[in-house]
């Protein structure tokens, strides 16, 4: 019987909570996909819930829990699921799925079990079936016994009502949560912590970043690549070169694409660059101007938040964050490139006070928020209050 239960009928108080990860490496990156960031920020969030005793990061792979990881265990404790599962009220399953035996042992327990969603699961199945990419081998474990689908916003108008269906339970909208944790760890060693500096006061013309991930269509370089195309017609000499990062493949073996790109005038007059995978802070400290951004179905992500946290300047348009840097609307590269040109005119003006204005703006996403404290609180105490599923 779960602590949860005995202290009182259902009740989130003193909550010891799991938040599955799924290692596949002892010494596994943080940067390899925010997945594990992810899980991280959840943890951190909980822990300012008044009703939770304890949060633990919880490895369901056989991969060992060593120093070797990339966080402090003191400040997030690590576990191996079998060591953790006897201590635990509730398992948020985040990064590592559970099966239907270690779902079974867990709720013979009286442990809630709810999932926490942060992918796009409708497009990478949809993909996958489409284009032969095999995600599953025929071995699809759907879990119908969750008590809860937590689900992030960005993600939620296109996987929602997929998850719900599969899952037969109904889903909710949760808050997204971020931290510049992990970032100001990474770029401590950078000149001034890699925040933005204008070059010559923001005269000299503009090295322009694209860093999508370029791996499906939800953040893919074309629309940035004709964004640039547009404002560089229009002001030639503001821009001194166009670099989009995990391209360089696309860029030297795929026939389409090499012809759409020497389409552009940018390209053309070799202004452009083609590159492989690239450090975030790293480049944007030290290649970076003005980073140029493109979502469909993606309208929040850590991404924008690590650009405009360190005060670069950002076209987007990210629905969820249209606060933050210059937002453009949907596809409108036009729209785009009017905003580009503005960040360009731009970069020299009081850099320090936008990236404070930044900042205050991303607080709305800080674990500590006091709004998005009391929205988990309320969702642990209404969880906590419903029958076992």
């Amino acid at each position: 019987m779960s602590t949860a239960t005995q202290n009182g009928k259902n009740q989130a108080k003193d909550l010891r909570i799991g938040i599955t990860i799924g290692l596949h490496q002892p010494n596994e990156t943080l940067w390899n996909n925010g997945i594990k960031q992810n899980a991280v920020f959840l943890a951190d969030t909980l822990r300012h819930c008044p009703g939770v005793a304890s949060v633990t990061l919880v490895n369901t792979t056989a991969v060992p829990v060593t120093r070797e990881l990339p966080w402090s265990l003191e400040r997030w404790p690590t576990r191996a699921f079998d060591e953790a599962k006897d201590e635990l009220d509730l398992v948020i399953e985040l990064g590592g799925q559970l099966d239907g035996v270690r779902t079974a042992w867990l709720k013979a327990r009286g442990v809630r079990l709810v999932s926490y969603c942060c992918g796009f699961e409708y497009i990478h199945a949809t993909e996958g079936i489409l284009f032969n990419k095999p995600m599953w081998n025929g071995n699809l474990f759907v879990n119908q016994r969750y008590d809860d689908i937590w689900i992030i916003p960005q993600v939620a108008g296109n996987s929602q009502s997929y998850l719900e269906v599969l899952r037969r339970t109904t889903g909710r909208v949760v808050p997204f949560v971020w931290s510049p944790v992990f970032l100001e760890e990474r770029t401590r060693a950078l000149p001034e912590g890699g925040v933005y500096a204008p070059r010559d006061e923001g005269r000299a013309p503009a090295r322009l970043t694209v860093m999508e991930p370029n791996i499906n269509v939800v953040k893919f370089c074309l629309y940035p690549a004709l964004i640039a195309e547009l404002a560089y017609r229009k002001r030639p000499d503001a821009i001194e070169l166009l670099q989009v990062t995990n391209a360089l493949k696309l860029a030297q073996e795929n026939r389409d694409f090499i012809a759409l790109m020497n389409q552009l005038d940018i390209v053309r007059e070799h202004k452009a660059l083609f590159l492989g995978r690239h450090d975030t802070p790293t480049f944007l400290a030290q290649n970076t101007d003005v980073v140029v951004s493109h979502q469909l179905e993606n309208p929040l992500n850590y991404f924008y938040l690590e650009v405009c946290w360190q005060g670069y300047p950002l076209v987007h348009n990210a629905t969820l964050c249209r606060e933050l840097g210059y937002y453009y609307e949907a596809n409108d590269a036009h729209h785009g490139a009017r905003q580009l040109i503005r960040a360009i005119d731009a970069r020299g003006h009081d850099t320090t006070g936008w990236r404070m204005k930044q900042r205050r703006e991303i607080a709305r996403f800080l674990p500590f928020n006091e709004r998005v404290v009391k929205t988990y609180q309320a969702l642990l105490d209404e969880l906590m209050a419903r029958p076992l599923r």
